[in-house]
């Protein structure tokens, strides 16, 4: 029978499955129920507060030029669930994708196991990758990493940790001690670890489990920085551990191969620039994302008046953000998009220091006149929002 991808959607955003719920007990009985596909698959593990996505985005494009058959995991997606489960950069196909979460979800019922729909896909990801034979699975965290889901790998090829600062503090902790040890929860026994910074949980970590440990250094060969597909002063970092990552785990890749797999990276909406309307769109969703977007587009764009649409989740530390991402002339609308979490305008113009507007269907912006206009604050709020813009997609 066809698997209608619309009703497969239905199935993981249902009150019972659009939730968080962290732990690996629901994850090891489905997966023993599938014959544990992922202790069959050799994966790249990541996890970090920012800068994991483009992490995994580099390292993925690389081994893809290589000629590896690689995997990519991530999250969240903007347009579509399928998104998130690639292979060589191909997205799955919806038909596939509805059959692997239909035929999980009715096996998982049948068994009385309670998944939610990230514990679902994750589950179809790693059945996916499997019957595909892929070589090498780039795997990012969906949150923390001690009690994700991605976390029911047994071993892996490298854990690599990107920065670390303060988000979803409810859930992993209100110090960056705490939320470094739900990071660290990714180092594996005697399988090498590279993160970004020399953090005492790291090391802690990998000497009980007997992982070498190295920190990365940020500064890599200028000819690999101009390659970079991916703008923004950030990158840099990010772009130095999937380097180390290569030359740990695949030291035969040539120079060439990295060179050409950087230029073909990609990763939308890190810092990406829509030339048609001066518009840059960047997922930065907490205070540490909006700093460094703040010092890129001090950097790029330094005399040029700035235009914001922000939008941004009820639980994230906006005031913060807002402070500083904005300038005293700076001109700022403010988005209530469709999420049952999105912050209102009251709420963000309550805290915000300068003057701003809420965007609705009565104002018409000029994206020509001069300012340089950016949108950020929030994943969840881009597809929605391009549409109300009348941005189209296919110019990506």
């Amino acid at each position: 029978m066809p698997y209608n991808y619309n009703d497969a959607v239905k199935l993981l955003t249902s009150s019972g499955k659009f939730r968080i719920s962290l732990g690996l007990e629901r994850m090891e009985k489905i997966m023993r129920l599938l014959d544990n596909p992922q202790d069959k698959l050799k994966c790249i593990h990541v996890a970090g507060t920012n800068g994991k996505g483009s992490v995994c985005a580099i390292i993925a494009s690389i081994l893809k030029e290589a000629g590896k058959k690689v995997g990519i995991y991530s999250s969240p997606h903007i347009f579509r669930y399928t998104e998130r489960i690639k292979i060589c950069g191909k997205d799955i196909s919806e038909e596939d994708f509805s059959r692997y979460v239909f035929e999980i979800s009715e096996l998982a019922d049948k068994n009385n196991i309670d998944l939610t729909e990230f514990e679902i896909l994750t589950a179809v990801m790693f059945k996916y990758f499997y019957d595909n034979n892929v070589e090498i699975v780039v795997l990012e965290t969906g949150l923390g990493g001690r009690y994700d889901a991605t976390n029911i790998i047994k071993t892996n090829l490298c854990s690599v940790i990107t920065h670390i600062d303060y988000d979803h503090t409810e859930r992993l902790g209100k110090t960056l001690d705490e939320i470094s040890t739900e990071k660290a929860g990714i180092i594996k026994s005697n399988c090498p670890c590279i993160v970004l910074e020399g953090r005492e949980v790291f090391y802690d970590k990998a000497m009980d489990v007997g992982a070498p440990l190295e920190i990365i250094n940020p500064f890599v060969q200028k000819e690999y920085i101009d390659a970079l597909s991916l703008k923004g002063e950030y990158q840099q970092e990010n772009l130095a551990l999937a380097l180390a990552v290569t030359e740990k785990c695949f030291p035969q890749i040539t120079s060439e191969n990295i060179l050409n797999g950087l230029k073909n990276v990609k990763h939308p909406f890190r810092f990406q620039y829509l030339k048609d309307k001066n518009l840059i769109i960047d997922g930065a969703h907490n205070p540490n994302g909006i700093s460094v977007l703040k010092n890129s587009l001090d950097l790029y764009y330094p005399n040029i008046k700035r235009r914001f649409i922000f939008g941004c989740l009820r639980n994230k530390d906006y005031g913060k953000m807002l402070n500083l991402l904005l300038n005293e002339d700076d001109e700022v609308y403010f988005y209530h998009f469709k999420h049952e979490n999105s912050a209102t305008f009251d709420e963000l113009k309550a805290v915000c220091p300068v003057c701003c507007e809420e965007l609705n269907k009565d104002v018409k912006i000029n994206f020509n006149d001069g300012h340089l206009n950016i949108i950020c604050g929030s994943f969840y709020m881009i597809a929605e929002l391009m549409k109300f813009l009348n941005i189209n997609q296919d110019n990506l």
